[in-house]
């Protein structure tokens, strides 16, 4: 069953503090639990002036088709990693069609990502998830991720991501009790395990946990999270850095130690600033042993690109578990009638097709939260950029003025996502921040807005041209 634009309002007169909430608006599907209990997939509505594609729309039908009560889809617990996530999957092999109890019995238990009797990787359904021995998993970011991604039509990939609610009692059954089962005893598991633990008990009694609105529907009969279909493989330390500082302060800046980042801090045009940054990063063991060899012009330029768009992003929503966390898949770019375009293989008809390594961000639970450290401002990343996309800049200040003028993104980041009122002055105060500190650049005369790696790969140098540091134009 569907419906459209139809707030799932409520009221959380129990919470001791105001918290996010399910108080999502977009376009919504239903469904009812064995228990009579209605469930809710609900596609957030999309930015103003937000660069979506066919494929998001796409996906986003896909993921709120999924009825978790359908013979041919299985819930697996997440037995890896660190956070108390489910693993759906799509089973109509000829092993296990139609046949959900089974699979969960006896494939889910092994805790494989992809397994033979699945069609395919699963989708992931994640859930908030903030106590002291846990690691942070705020459901709400990857949805602001998916869609602020979208505004700035950012060249990274950030996956499609939607609400989805459960039926608090199945999950407890189906879900829960299972991963707490499976990850006993296993001393690789005990933070996960420690999760699952954590989950069990606030399940049973939801008002155990803090912020209770940020994990169950107003009338407690639901958990809820996202849903988002994960792929790709971890960068290693060319582009997560070496992490040899530790966490937290000492990796973020190792981070900035890799070459597309120290190309981006360069005072020099952006096509030395690539040599450069290559070639310092070089002399670190671990960074020449995860990038021997330098890789072509465009495959930096995309990276530089994909890095600020980052920390962009990660600024405004006080990302704290970023490095380490960034991925990539394999794609084809190629230049036809004048237009970029790309897919998993070129087509016959393209010449001069290039390989790249797309930057995808599929980690974005641990941002969006007022709590949360902003380790993208506490070691002043965008402070050190000199090297900026002239149209993500526009953006930037296109959204800042909006925020301050109460406009038409701003009703929309207020009323979609179910933010406190903290959470969305926080959003509105880091964006404000991030564009005075690069507009500040600019007005120094530090900034170059070179960045462009699609003019490049159109056969176009890089032409900076003049930029009004106020509004971008």
């Amino acid at each position: 069953m569907r419906s459209f634009a139809f707030p799932l309002l409520a009221l959380c007169a129990l919470c001791a503090s105001p918290q996010a909430s399910d108080r999502v608006q977009g376009e919504r599907w239903s469904y009812t639990s064995p228990t009579g209990v209605e469930e809710y997939c609900v596609a957030l509505g999309r930015v103003p002036g937000g660069h979506y594609r066919d494929a998001d729309g796409a996906a986003e039908q896909a993921l709120c088709a999924m009825d978790f009560y359908a013979s041919d889809i299985a819930l697996c617990p997440k037995l890896r990693s660190t956070s108390p996530g489910t693993f759906v999957y799509l089973i109509d092999g000829d092993k296990f069609a139609g046949k959900q109890a089974e699979f969960e019995r006896q494939v889910c238990p092994r805790g494989e990502l992809v397994p033979a009797e699945a069609r395919g990787a699963p989708v992931s359904f994640k859930v908030t998830m903030n106590e002291q021995d846990t690691s942070a998993t705020f459901s709400t970011a990857a949805l602001l991720y998916y869609h602020f991604s979208r505004y700035f039509d950012a060249s990274i990939a950030v996956p499609v991501a939607v609400y989805r609610s459960m039926d608090r009692s199945v999950h407890a059954e189906r879900v829960t009790g299972r991963g707490l089962e499976w990850t006993e005893g296993h001393k690789s598991l005990k933070m996960i395990h420690a999760a699952w633990q954590d989950l069990a008990t606030v399940e049973k009694d939801p008002q155990r946990y803090p912020a209770t609105s940020e994990l169950f529907t107003a009338d407690f009969k639901q958990i809820y999270g996202v849903m988002l279909h994960i792929h790709g493989k971890r960068f290693g330390a060319e582009i997560n850095g070496t992490r040899e500082s530790g966490w937290g302060v000492g990796q973020n800046e190792d981070f900035q130690q890799t070459a597309p980042y120290l190309a981006l801090r360069s005072e020099l045009p952006v096509l030395e600033a690539i040599p450069a940054g290559l070639e310092q990063a070089s002399r670190n063991p671990q960074l020449h042993k995860a990038m021997p060899t330098a890789p072509p012009v465009a495959q930096m330029l995309y990276w530089m690109q994909g890095l600020s768009e980052i920390t962009l992003l990660d600024f405004i929503f006080s990302q704290q578990d970023r490095i380490g966390n960034i991925d990539y898949e394999t794609i084809w770019r190629w230049v036809e009638d004048g237009e970029i375009h790309q897919g998993d293989s070129p087509p016959d008809t393209a010449s001069g097709a290039q390989q790249f390594r797309r930057i995808r961000l599929n980690d974005n639970d641990a941002g969006g939260r007022t709590r949360y450290a902003n380790y993208t401002r506490k070691t002043g990343m965008l402070e050190k950029i000199r090297h900026y996309n002239p149209a993500i800049y526009q953006r930037l200040m296109a959204l800042h003025t909006d925020f301050e003028k109460q406009g038409e993104r701003y009703a929309w980041l207020r009323d979609s996502f179910g933010l406190t009122e903290r959470q969305l002055k926080g959003i509105v105060s880091n964006t404000g921040d991030a564009a005075a500190i690069l507009r500040s650049t600019c007005e120094a005369g530090n900034m170059r807005f070179d960045l462009d790696p699609d003019a490049y790969l159109k056969g176009a140098g890089p032409s900076p041209g003049k930029v009004d540091c106020a509004t971008g134009l």
